[in-house]
């Protein structure tokens, strides 16, 4: 099974209060949702590796450390994913973004990949996969997957609510790839949303229904 960690951090507990309350108008909710983004790629990031260097303050040279290898890389799960990068970037600006699209076939039910825009070298990168929901697992596997196909090898998966059934998924297809959330939810309901969850996290980002604004 993947390594799953639940942040306790006060202030990502306290976010995730409005977060859900469906009365957070969309504004209010992608604010929200870049914050919890920040705090949770904090915690993700702890083991970046690092490398030693120098640098000159005004009275003397200092020993330092800077990140090593090359530049991580986040990938948002369209759409919903988009809302969660803006935040990421404010922690590390140095990051390359790429995207990946993935939607259901209607006829065998399983989730394929319809956009990827990705940056070279996945290999030799620290590939941050973004996703505010983790319900049924279907398209962070399918998403890890596709990455590994170009290459990726270290990958974690940051989202913000998850379901048990898609930390399973997950942990069973992909059980080099650590999990970071905010809460892990009760379970999904006969529509795989999750329980109590927030409702539809890319409809309120882009307020594209009531409790979205």
């Amino acid at each position: 099974m993947s390594r799953v960690t639940v942040s306790t951090h006060p202030l990502i507990q306290h976010k995730l209060h409005f977060l859900r309350d469906v009365a957070t108008p969309s504004k209010v909710f992608r604010e929200l949702v870049s914050e919890i983004a920040t705090l949770l790629a904090y915690e993700a990031t702890r083991d970046l590796e690092l490398a030693p260097s120098t640098v000159r303050t005004p009275l003397a040279e200092a020993p330092t450390r800077v990140l090593a290898g090359q530049r991580p890389v986040v990938v948002p799960i369209l759409r919903a994913g988009l809302g969660m990068v803006p935040g990421v970037l404010h922690l590390l600006p140095v990051a390359r973004v790429g995207h990946i699209g993935l939607r259901r076939n209607e006829e065998t039910l399983q989730p394929e990949e319809y956009y990827a825009n990705l940056p070279e070298r996945l290999g030799d990168r620290v590939v941050l996969l973004v996703d505010p929901m983790l319900a049924t697992g279907g398209s962070a596997t399918a998403a890890i997957r596709q990455l590994k196909g170009r290459g990726a090898r270290r990958m974690k998966l940051i989202c913000i609510i998850a379901a048990p059934e898609g930390i399973r998924a997950v942990g069973e297809a992909h059980p080099d790839v650590e999990v970071h959330c905010a809460v892990v939810d009760e379970c999904l309901n006969d529509k795989a949303y999750i329980v109590p969850g927030l409702g539809d996290a890319g409809d309120r980002i882009f307020g594209t229904t009531p409790n979205g604004g």
